[in-house]
């Protein structure tokens, strides 16, 4: 099944787009949110907070991969919004071939250098071997996660944001029963988390293979389809290479902040833990329109239908800055129950778990309240990469990347924890300002270049006509 987003109305595809995608983004993320709860409730609080360490470093990785193939879906939607069928097949093989490569040097990399980056980082000593083990097992899983982040990127890309959501909460599914299975029959502690982790990868990837196999012929590559160009190649790292150094460059400053924040201790990095997981399924509202434009912008793009993408943008807009206002007081009243799932009977300190609920809530407080700037920047960043525009989101990742790091440093050293909730709100402030101005800019001289198009044509028109 696909769909073709530049036909119909705006609104209604952009809505229709996003829900399955919502849904499969909140059960994308309960991965790593089921492996902190397990891991908290019969494991201990030590485990919680070790696992919560590794986040930061495993965005790093994974978060690079799936900006690299959501870059190169962005090839093959504006190939698919152009009616170009081979181009759209060229574009799956080259993807193939790109993602394999940087597939390798990406596993290689992060298993070597795993124990020194949790050095570099400050991990608490108590934290230390846990947080090896799980990380060291998720990094050679790294191929299972760019797989299917690929397979899923290539079927949106033609519209199709269902079926990627059934293979993700089969996934799901399979993460939560292995976790048990692992940690409370097999007494294999973190180790059993991460292993749930990637078989449920896996699983999804060999998933969404078969069903592109037997039911997507657009995405079928063919015997000469693999022959790639230089240009076909180019074109992809062109626009992947750029998104993946995106998401590397906000990697970068969450993992400053982690290290800020492992200096205050490992009851500080189980609070931030807990409230991160809360705070990470709340926004998935928000990339996932994020997503959604990228994709809606690009087919458009391809099909050179300029004021379409404006009304999108705008009503785009309108729709996600309402979910940022009602998540936020949402996740505002259900704090207190929220954060009381990830504490199991084995942390029998009372003081222990009412200092982690106070940080926890200071943390969502802090958040929630600047969420409306986090989902006006990733319907703006998202759009102009739909353009095929990757300086200027990656010059906002450089702020964001600024903005976290002075911010966890500095206000950390002054206001401790609360200075290291600060960091991502004012890093979204940061972002959103030259993505905001660089939009409007952009757009207002496509719709020039546009008009005077269509002018161009009505004209032509008019003389054809008078030769009759």
């Amino acid at each position: 099944m696909k769909k073709d987003l530049t036909v119909g109305s705006p609104l209604k595809l952009i809505i229709y787009f996003t829900i399955p995608l919502l849904i499969g983004n909140l059960f994308q993320q309960l991965y790593n949110t089921a492996d902190t709860m397990i891991v908290g409730r019969t494991i201990g609080f030590n485990a919680l907070a070790a696992v919560g360490v590794t986040g930061a470093l495993v965005f790093f990785v994974i978060g690079f991969a799936q900006g690299l193939t959501g870059g190169f879906s962005i090839i093959t939607a504006q190939k698919f919004g152009n009616k170009d069928e081979a181009g759209v097949r060229r574009s799956v093989a080259a993807s193939f071939i790109l993602s394999f490569i940087i597939n390798i040097i990406l596993t290689l990399l992060s298993v070597i250098l795993a124990g020194w980056l949790l050095h570099v980082i400050k991990t608490p000593l108590e934290l230390y071997d846990n947080a090896y083990e799980y990380i060291v097992i998720i990094f050679w899983g790294t191929g299972a996660a760019i797989l299917f982040n690929l397979f899923s990127n290539m079927l949106r890309a033609i519209g199709n944001s269902k079926w990627p959501l059934y293979f993700l909460i089969i996934a799901c599914i399979v993460n939560i029963v292995l976790d048990y299975l692992f940690i409370l029959s097999f007494n294999m502690g973190v180790a059993g988390a991460a292993f749930a982790t990637v078989i449920s990868q896996i699983t999804a990837s060999l998933l969404c293979f078969e069903y592109i196999r037997r039911y997507v012929p657009e995405l079928k590559a063919k015997g000469s389809d693999w022959k790639v160009t230089k240009h076909d190649l180019w074109e992809h790292i062109r626009v992947g290479i750029p998104m993946a150094v995106q998401v590397a460059i906000i990697a970068i400053g969450i993992v400053i902040l982690q290290w800020a924040l492992n200096r205050l201790g490992a009851l500080a990095v189980g609070a931030f833990t807990v409230a991160q997981r809360i705070d990470v399924l709340a926004v998935q509202c928000f990339l996932s329109f994020g997503i959604t434009m990228a994709t809606y912008t690009a087919q458009n793009y391809g099909a050179g239908d300029i004021p379409r993408i404006r009304q999108g943008v705008r009503q785009g807009s309108i729709v996600s800055v309402a979910f940022a206002v009602i998540s936020g007081i949402l996740i505002l009243l259900a704090a207190d129950f929220s954060v009381r799932l990830f504490l199991g009977k084995n942390i029998t300190d009372p003081a222990q778990i009412e200092e982690t609920i106070h940080l926890a809530k200071v943390y969502l407080t802090i958040n929630c309240s600047m969420y409306v700037f986090l989902a006006l920047l990733l319907v703006f960043r998202s759009t102009l990469q739909g353009l095929g525009n990757s300086i200027v989101p990656t010059f906002a990742g450089v702020m964001e990347l600024i903005m976290r790091t002075v911010a966890a440093i500095i206000l950390s050293a002054y206001i401790g924890f609360a200075g290291i909730s600060w960091a991502s709100p004012i890093a979204w402030v940061g972002a959103f300002i030259p993505v905001f101005a660089a939009y409007f800019y952009i757009i207002k001289r496509l719709m020039r270049k546009y008009e005077i198009k269509k002018a161009r044509q009505k004209h032509a028109e008019k003389l054809r006509e008078a030769a009759l």
